[in-house]
């Protein structure tokens, strides 16, 4: 019965060292395979909220109006033919930018929220 008690041990000990070696090269492959994935594909989206469209004279008027108002989002001015375009903070999920937005709206209330491959 001594014996067997040990023997038990032993055996279900190397069991269970090599259940975790192969989980560990599963976890490994995973790893490297999500690496070559994020080499090919770049693209990251990224969620903004603009708060305005139209003239330059305007946009940059309304970009220090919001950096007063709303200090702790970035703003920044794009401009695309023929429209300039004020845009603030840099939202990882379309849920942070849509609870920014209704904060936002309250003072911009043309502001929405914008789509953004980086």
């Amino acid at each position: 019965m001594k014996i067997i008690i040990p023997l038990f041990f032993a055996i279900f000990l190397s069991i269970t060292n090599s259940y975790s070696q192969s989980e560990n090269e599963k976890i490994n492959t995973l790893i490297e395979q999500k690496k070559a994935f994020n080499k090919t594909n770049k693209n990251i989206i990224v969620f903004k909220i603009q708060i305005y469209n139209g003239n330059e004279t305007q946009a940059y008027a309304i970009k220090r109006n919001f950096e007063s108002d709303f200090p702790e989002y970035r703003t920044k001015i794009i401009y695309k033919t023929p429209e300039w375009k004020t845009h603030a903070g840099n939202f990882r999920t379309r849920l942070e930018a849509d609870k920014a937005l209704n904060t936002i709206k309250l003072k911009y209330s043309g502001a929405i929220v914008l789509e953004e491959k980086i």
